[in-house]
């Protein structure tokens, strides 16, 4: 069994439908083309199709080829959609802070993820992907649980219940932009 990421270039930020639409079309096509410079870059597997790159990797290696190829997308302004996690990484709009970390519970770990990232992943929470957290190393964090506990760390450890994922979407990408209205809007607890 193989897991799979594909790249390729879009104009603009696309939704994880249009990635995915994208990514089941060019699955039924036959791979060919031209390989384009980049390619040579990518870890795994590659397989070339017309405009887009296929990268395979085994499951025990997904994790850490999964972000070199992150890595690579940013560095090339390429889209990256992942099936197995149906998430689509764009190149922007990014939060404020550089070099912020999104990490997942099932390994996932984005460095300077955009905004539709960080929405899209909220809504995976479940017991195989039991936390999601932004990370800005020795700054601060915020992240949350399934049941929706947030923590937010700057200093002092803060917690609070949110009942709403769109709740928690707005908290994470307020904390993404620099804004800390999450912070006097919701009640922390020490």
């Amino acid at each position: 069994m193989s897991v799979e990421l594909m790249v390729w270039q879009e104009p603009e930020p696309i939704t994880r439908d249009r990635a995915r639409t994208v990514y089941l079309a060019v699955k039924k096509t036959q791979p060919g083309g031209d390989q384009p410079d980049y390619a040579k870059e990518l870890p795994g597997l590659i397989t070339v199709y017309p405009e887009h790159v296929l990268i395979s990797m085994d499951p025990e290696s997904m994790d850490e080829m999964s972000g070199r190829v992150f890595e690579l997308a940013q560095e090339h302004d390429l889209v990256c959609y992942d099936p197995q996690r149906d998430l689509v990484h764009n190149m922007g709009p990014l939060g404020v802070y550089v070099g912020m970390q999104l990490h997942t519970g099932d390994g996932m770990i984005v460095t300077d993820p955009d905004l539709g990232l960080i929405h899209d992943v909220l809504a995976t929470l479940s017991a195989q992907n039991p936390f999601v957290a932004l990370v800005n190393f020795g700054m601060h964090f915020l992240q949350v649980s399934p049941g929706y506990e947030l923590e937010y760390k700057e200093g002092d450890m803060r917690s609070t219940m949110v009942e709403e994922l769109p709740d928690v979407q707005r908290a994470f990408r307020e904390y993404a932009t620099g804004d800390r209205s999450f912070l006097t809007r919701l009640p922390w607890t020490a």
